[in-house]
């Protein structure tokens, strides 16, 4: 992985951080792991995600932007962060188009994609649907062909690969991780705190650690919140990832931090490994993503675990009457994948989906088609 090893050496300290050693590992152009030919999703690569289950997820999704859209609450226009490899929003569109042709034909589908190659598998995914999309590369290539957007902002896994800083308290010291170089191999260096951006971070946060205990620091999902705030104007957001609570934060189970890897569908404990092969994720801070989204303008509406948030959306009339003669027939293997977004032990267990809103005043108990799963929590 040259250019980790490049930059250390390059270094006056001959180490970096744990956000630089993620930002080269994910998003070098050569040889970061977001940047590669390899597939990422699915069988073939390193994790799933809720819409590789089923095309329902995406469906649902379609049906809940269309209410929002028509109860006038926002414009017909989809803001998706990260995207994948475009299976949500082939979902997406195909339902709107079924549901209401006379929106479809207003509707704008924003992707925002770092990788070109997921923007190559993208295209392809979607198909004819694709003259519905606009690709970006970042949020700031956006910001330079639209003055602001107004619409529905989504992202599923998106904010839990953003680079984080690392820290850690000692005998009552505070110290910040880097990521340095013992002969051939990667390893962990810890130096007192000094990057006034952290302390500021815990002090506006009002986090305090243990003796021994890992955090992970998310500047980067600070600042783009931040400098995002006057070009979201009109927007529900809705987030789905992993994460937890300042609350949950000070359990003794996560007391070691959340940072990790996913490699060929296996969790890597070592962040180190395989730099450049394998994905780098962090539980995101529900409690940082509500705070400086209120800082940004944002009102956090609610916090659903995913589960009690599709069921709420109205997964349930996705099941559908079959003979039961076939196991293998659309309808039973659609109905298998409902059902494995909603039991207990399921994926959606471990995820979170987030509401934010601005500019906007939007009727929950109206949008939603379940209500008996609310009132939010």
């Amino acid at each position: 992985m040259n250019p980790i090893y490049q930059a250390i050496q390059a270094s006056a300290q001959r180490r970096l951080s744990y956000a630089d050693y993620m930002e080269l590992a994910l998003y070098d152009e050569r040889y970061g792991y977001y940047m590669g030919e390899k597939a990422k999703i699915g069988k073939g690569g390193d994790f799933f995600t809720s819409s590789h289950v089923s095309h329902v997820f995406g469906k649902l999704f379609a049906s809940l932007f269309l209410r929002l859209v028509e109860r006038n609450h926002v414009p017909p226009h989809i803001c998706e962060l990260g995207g994948g490899d475009g299976k949500f929003a082939r979902a997406v569109l195909n339902e709107w188009k079924k549901k209401s042709p006379t929106t479809y034909k207003q509707l704008t589908y924003t992707v925002i994609e770092t990788s070109p190659k997921q923007r190559e598998r993208q295209l392809q995914t979607l198909g004819d649907a694709s003259e519905k999309v606009k690709q970006y590369k970042d949020i700031q290539e956006f910001r330079q062909h639209a003055a602001s957007f107004s619409g529905i902002v989504f992202s599923n896994e998106f904010f839990d690969a953003f680079p984080v800083h690392v820290i850690t308290k000692e005998n009552g010291t505070l110290y910040e991780l880097f990521v340095a170089v013992d002969g051939n191999k990667l390893v962990e260096e810890k130096h007192p705190l000094e990057n006034e951006r952290i302390v500021e971070y815990l002090r506006e946060r009002q986090l305090s650690l243990t003796d021994g205990q890992r955090l992970e620091v998310p500047l980067a999902l600070k600042t783009f919140l931040l400098e995002t705030a006057r070009f979201f104007r009109h927007c529900v957001m809705l987030t789905i990832d992993y994460g937890y609570t300042d609350e949950e934060l000070q359990l003794p189970a996560r007391r070691q931090g959340s940072l990790r890897g996913y490699y060929r569908h296996r969790l890597i404990a070592n962040p180190l490994s395989y730099p450049g092969e394998m994905d780098i994720t962090a539980h995101i801070q529900w409690d940082a993503l509500r705070m400086f989204g209120e800082q940004a303008g944002w009102q956090c509406v609610s916090l659903l675990r995913q589960d009690r948030f599709l069921l709420a959306a109205g997964i349930l009339q996705y099941l559908e009457e079959h003979d039961g003669a076939n196991p293998f027939s659309e309808k039973a293997q659609q109905n298998r994948a409902v059902r494995s977004l909603i039991i207990d032990e399921g994926m959606s267990a471990a995820f979170h989906v987030m509401i934010q809103q601005k500019g906007v005043d939007v009727d929950w108990e109206h949008i939603w088609a379940q209500r008996e799963f609310l009132p939010f929590s």
